[in-house]
């Protein structure tokens, strides 16, 4: 529990749902005129430089840890009481040993319910967190879609196919979908910049 649950892998599988489309303005009810233009975003990099993203993992992975802290307390707890009864000092069929073993199979039975309720607190917080921070970048290319006229926003893995470092990352490369892109076309950057800018201002309020 150490580590955050989803991780890297639910922000592949987020980015890989990413994709909006914004039509500019026309005639309502219409077809639209103009050209198409086309916007890029890889949202693995999103996810991994807004800074607000960052501070509520790790909050949460400070949870998971205080948790793991308090599991460890009621193991600590059994570890002791089972030193009592596997010592020899006590007899079997005496009371006071049928007592440590029912607070065992008690105590047993608390950790393990223990575990599962956190467990799944942390699966919905972590979540929740995966879809606030998605709604966020959505809106913010929303914004930036309608202030300079594109058409369509597609999510992509700006990583270059050079830069892969063993045959797996290799095939991923080449199996990408956008194949070239000017280099205007990336509004990672800008709409990245927006999120910290206006998470940094909040913050500082």
């Amino acid at each position: 529990m150490k580590k955050i649950i989803v991780g890297t892998m639910a922000v592949a599988m987020l980015a890989s749902l990413f994709v909006v489309s914004q039509t500019i303005q026309g005639q309502e009810g219409g077809a639209k005129s103009g050209p198409h233009q086309v916007g890029l975003i890889d949202m693995a990099e999103v996810f991994k430089d807004y800074e607000k993203f960052k501070n509520l993992r790790e909050e949460l992975q400070a949870e998971i840890e205080q948790s793991d802290a308090q599991a460890k307390g009621k193991l600590e707890q059994m570890k002791n009481l089972q030193q009592q009864i596997t010592s020899g000092q006590l007899k079997q069929d005496s009371p006071e040993y049928q007592n440590i073993e029912k607070q065992l199979l008690t105590m047993k039975g608390e950790l393990e319910s223990f575990r599962q309720v956190q467990q799944r607190e942390f699966l919905r917080k972590e979540s929740e967190i995966y879809k606030q921070v998605y709604l966020e970048v959505q809106d913010a290319v929303n914004k930036y879609a309608q202030h300079y006229n594109l058409t369509l926003i597609m999510r992509f893995n700006r990583n270059k196919v050079e830069e892969a470092e063993n045959p797996q990352e290799v095939i991923q490369s080449m199996n990408r979908q956008v194949v070239f892109h000017r280099a205007s076309d990336d509004i990672t950057d800008p709409v990245l910049g927006y999120l910290n800018r206006q998470y940094n201002s909040q913050a500082a309020r």
